[in-house]
């Protein structure tokens, strides 16, 4: 893993009344904060992915261009580098892992952000799939701090059919008699291949397995990629982490705090930021629909779906041509220019 720094967050208080004791946020950043503070972008990461999975959008002449942006992509909690089941001592480890939602890793990256990097203004708050969740909740809880928001091929809410995906992947794992309820003396492989496969079906839409579009990332079949690449990304995974960050997505809603009481579209009508809501035209899992709908219920905003057949992976980067990163680096380019 390339270098990064942890925020010691100390004993932090989550949403359920637990504590995370000793709870630490792995961050990286890039570029330089400027003498006023205003030049940060935050940029959270994906469902088990890390900073290193956020680079292909940061460079010199891009949107999110070091050279002009101060970068910072915090890792969310249960990633296995922000406090995770994997990595937290007992008796909270493992299954005993306390459930941490997308408010409770917003706050830390908030104090992250303003107490240790001195951060007075967020330029823009971008993040792809999980990522969105955070961006969004960013903008409606810090309103005057967040200038504008990019979510991409996310939502603001985990959907109904959303959340019944993620049952259906939990209860391939889970179901491994390996798996031992959580505390397996060895990983549960049958469990975590069962996974891959699951997933398999719905990060990529119908258009794309019918076109064998699999070819252009160099597997030969469609066996071929379900196991060298959707078998083998998952067996290298930790089953708790993966599990842990499920919850955190199922439970996610921008308005599940004090701040909105449950009122969705309040929550999304407090977002003051110059939006671009950038769904996957072809993505299952945060389907366009529901971005239209958010993106009429906040008042700055626009709907810019991101016309690709790569379903959710149309947000992060996957698309070999590189039409997809073109797409939303232009937008990108075109929004902080506002």
């Amino acid at each position: 893993m390339s270098h990064h720094e942890v925020f010691e967050a100390g004993d932090i208080v989550l949403q359920n009344d637990i504590t995370l004791r000793d709870a630490g946020v792995a961050y990286k950043t890039y570029g330089t904060l400027n003498g006023e503070g205003t030049n940060a972008i935050v940029y959270p990461t994906r469902y088990g992915g890390t900073h290193v999975d956020n680079e292909f959008l940061i460079g010199e002449g891009m949107a999110l261009d070091p050279s002009k942006y101060f970068i910072v992509v915090p890792n969310k909690f249960g990633n296995g580098m922000s406090s995770s089941p994997s990595n937290t001592p007992a008796p909270f480890n493992g299954p005993r892992f306390p459930r941490v939602t997308i408010y409770d890793n917003v706050i830390q990256q908030h104090r992250l952000v303003t107490e240790v990097l001195g951060v007075k203004r967020i330029a823009l708050a971008v993040g792809w799939s999980m990522g969105a969740l955070q961006a969004y909740q960013w903008a409606c809880l810090f309103p005057d701090m967040v200038e504008r928001l990019a979510p991409l091929a996310g939502a603001a809410r985990c959907a109904r059919h959303n959340f019944v995906f993620l049952e259906g992947v939990k209860a391939a794992l889970t179901a491994d008699v390996a798996f031992e309820n959580g505390w397996y003396e060895k990983p549960p492989l049958t469990g975590l291949r069962a996974m891959g496969r699951v997933w398999a079906g719905w990060a990529l839409c119908q258009t794309w397995y019918r076109k064998e579009m699999y070819k252009s990332l160099g597997y030969s079949s469609l066996d071929d990629f379900l196991i060298a690449y959707w078998e083998g990304m998952f067996l290298q995974r930790e089953p708790n982490d993966l599990l842990a960050m499920i919850d955190t997505w199922q439970q996610a809603d921008l308005s599940a705090n004090d701040t909105f009481d449950g009122d969705f579209e309040k929550a999304l009508g407090a977002i003051t930021a110059r939006t671009y809501v950038m769904p996957g035209q072809t993505d299952m899992y945060f389907p366009p629909e529901d971005g239209e709908y958010e993106a009429e219920h906040i008042p700055n905003a626009e709907f810019r779906p991101i016309p690709s057949l790569w379903g959710h992976y149309a947000g992060g980067g996957k698309d070999p041509t590189g039409a997809d990163t073109r797409f939303i680096d232009d937008s990108l380019k075109e929004l902080l220019a506002t």
